[in-house]
């Protein structure tokens, strides 16, 4: 069970202080263009803590289908903050302001080209929501109560590779990092104040393009 039952402003300071108390690891790696996605905290169905995640629709050319944070590559001149709360907008009709911004998780590097970097953000007021038919399939509220399952997290050895995925079971079904590994470390992180690293975890082969 989760101990945050209220999106307020205790929760808001918990999360905004172990953001800024915490040496986050940069990826500068050449050739990866730079991306960030949106870790945004809403209200749930029913007032509860909940976050943003969305399933991209079959059509896009990458990543069709998946489980995705609202998210893309940087623009030019654009920063992560910024990146992170257009891209929100543009695929789920949500406009937040920069003063929303309560910090980065770590940047992940992808097998498919990326180096993302988590911008988490705060929404209390967050109502309604307009997906983007041209990239959202699927828009969820996701209770952080979730996060709190005790079957979280699990890990996948696949051949190859020496480090494992790890998956969330969410929303019905497993989400996959790097989207998992990033959700994953917003709970040790940011709720928790767990100095939690990420970016070594490995990714399924569907995603790798």
């Amino acid at each position: 069970m989760s101990p945050w039952e209220r999106l307020d402003e205790l929760l808001r300071t918990r999360i905004a202080q172990h953001l800024a108390g915490f040496e986050r690891v940069e990826l500068g790696r050449p050739g990866l263009t730079p991306a960030a996605v949106a870790v945004t905290l809403v209200p749930g169905v029913d007032g509860e803590p909940a976050f943003l995640l969305t399933r991209r629709v079959l059509t896009l050319s990458r990543h069709g289908g998946q489980f995705a944070l609202p998210g893309g590559r940087l623009d030019p001149g654009e920063d992560a903050h910024a990146a992170a709360r257009r891209e929100l907008a543009e695929e789920l009709g949500v406009t937040l302001a920069g003063d929303r911004v309560l910090g980065r998780l770590d940047d992940f590097a992808t097998r498919s080209g990326f180096v993302i970097t988590p911008v988490v953000l705060w929404g209390p007021d967050v109502r309604e929501l307009a997906p983007n038919p041209e990239e959202v399939a699927l828009a969820y509220r996701v209770p952080l109560a979730e996060l709190y399952r005790p079957d979280i997290p699990f890990l996948h050895h696949i051949e190859g590779s020496e480090s494992p995925v790890l998956s969330l079971p969410l929303v019905g079904t497993e989400v996959y990092t790097p989207t998992a590994a990033i959700i994953y470390q917003f709970r040790e992180l940011a709720l928790e104040g767990r100095t939690t690293r990420v970016h070594h975890f490995e990714q399924p082969r569907f995603a790798w393009r």
